[in-house]
């Protein structure tokens, strides 16, 4: 019996249909602009080899290069998605290596930066947020300090975070966001919680004994930023023992705290002074106030409402 591979051979030999299609594969191959620059730049390359090594030009020939015709990651046409084709001739051999694409080391970059922002009921806008996209306007004091934090990070200047006050709509927690996201670039992390679901948080920890492990999280993140305090009604126990508990932590160990609310400091300390049930402590609440001058600088943030 003929050998299976001799009758592959003399099929396609024989075969015009085949023989159309190979040839007119072949004259697009080596009429493509990139091919024929490589061609030019190695002209010692025969025909021979030019036909030995026919289906490597083929595979970079019809492969996206630079990301042109990749809508998207997602909709990568290469063989392998996320990496380009690259031809390398060393005398008369040719070889096809693949490289990660912009897309690809765009996206992965991106994935690192998101990486070093944690979250707890932070709508994505908010994580998303970065200071060139801030108008300054009114709010030009308060975005200057926090670029300012942003660039003095790593040294002394920084061990206090702000306390971002004002009225409802004037973007005190973009301003968190940015900082967030520079912080980021500098692999920093940051820890952004949103108070009120930080109080339901902690309490149905209760129930499956992981309060003390997320107290001890909130403790020792790199920044921690809490976001409306003051919005959600309060008990004592969480003043206390939660709130109070990781701010006197932060405060001994000068670990940074950012925070945004409607109070200013006198009016949150009133706030603070009531729990849920109408008790009042003035004493308790005015601990938790001078913790949070202690990790923080208050800046006052005006401007229009930008909800409306």
């Amino acid at each position: 019996m003929e050998p299976i591979q001799t009758a592959l051979k003399k099929w396609m030999r024989e075969s015009k249909n085949f023989q159309e299609h190979y040839q007119n594969m072949r004259q697009a191959i080596l009429h493509d602009q990139d091919i024929q620059k490589v061609l030019q730049q190695n002209s010692h390359l025969t025909d021979e080899d030019v036909e030995r090594h026919l289906m490597k030009f083929y595979e970079y020939q019809s492969q996206s290069k630079s990301c042109e015709g990749c809508p998207s990651l997602e909709e990568c046409q290469n063989l392998v998605p996320g990496y380009s084709p690259s031809l390398h001739v060393a005398g008369k051999d040719v070889r096809l290596t693949y490289e990660m694409c912009p897309t690809k080391r765009q996206y992965q970059e991106q994935s690192e930066k998101r990486s070093f922002i944690s979250s707890l009921y932070m709508p994505k806008d908010i994580l998303e947020a970065r200071f060139k996209d801030l108008d300054p306007d009114d709010r030009y004091e308060a975005i200057r300090l926090a670029v300012n934090y942003t660039e003095n990070v790593e040294t002394e200047k920084a061990q206090k975070g702000l306390y971002f006050h004002g009225r409802f709509g004037v973007g005190k927690t973009h301003i968190l966001g940015a900082i967030a996201n520079k912080l980021a670039n500098k692999r920093i992390s940051s820890y952004m919680i949103y108070m009120p679901e930080l109080v339901r948080e902690m309490k149905s920890s209760l129930q499956d004994n992981s309060l003390n492990e997320k107290i001890e999280r909130f403790k020792t993140a790199q920044v921690l930023m809490l976001d409306d305090i003051g919005a959600e009604s309060m008990s004592s126990w969480f003043r206390d023992e939660v709130l109070g508990s990781i701010l006197q932590y932060r405060m001994m160990e000068r670990l940074p705290v950012f925070f945004t609310s409607n109070y200013s400091l006198e009016d949150l300390e009133k706030h603070l002074m009531t729990n849920n049930r109408g008790e009042i402590d003035q004493l308790k609440a005015g601990r938790i106030i001078e913790r949070i001058k202690a990790v923080s600088t208050p800046v006052e943030v005006i401007g229009q409402n930008r909800r409306q």
